[in-house]
């Protein structure tokens, strides 16, 4: 399950609507070991594409520095789809090299009438994806 807190995911939502038509995407990283997303790092999607997102490399490389810096990992990795439900494509599946991670995905389109977006959270270890529990709190 991903316990993430409202602010949180208020800003995930509000990055993945502000990019729209193109996909979103960013990092929560959080304490090393703690499964605890914490801090909301948004990243430029490189391929600046609606239907495919990729961090530029400098940009991970320095995220990646700085998280080993600050003893964090990345306890969130999301992006958005917008034209598509919230489930990984078969790119994301292959794309996923974060057995720790929640992959959150957030759909800017309205493809089950339930509202403007969907939020859901995924494991993916060795291609397999198991979708998860979202838990939303006020604080941890």
């Amino acid at each position: 399950m991903l316990t993430i807190t409202q602010a949180l995911y208020d800003q995930i939502v509000a990055h993945a609507r502000k990019d729209h038509p193109d996909e979103a995407c960013g990092v929560v990283a959080g304490p090393a070991g703690t499964d605890r997303p914490e801090r909301f790092i948004p990243m430029l999607n490189a391929a600046m594409s609606p239907t495919f997102y990729e961090f530029d490399s400098g940009d991970l490389l320095k995220l990646y520095r700085e998280m080993d810096d600050r003893d964090e990992e990345p306890v969130v990795i999301y992006h958005s789809h917008t034209a598509t439900e919230a489930y990984p494509s078969r790119t994301d599946i292959s794309y996923a090299n974060e057995p720790g991670a929640h992959y959150v995905l957030v759909s800017t389109a309205d493809t089950d009438d339930l509202g403007e977006f969907q939020f859901r959270s995924f494991r993916i270890v060795d291609g397999e994806v198991t979708e998860e529990e979202v838990k939303v709190v006020e604080a941890y």
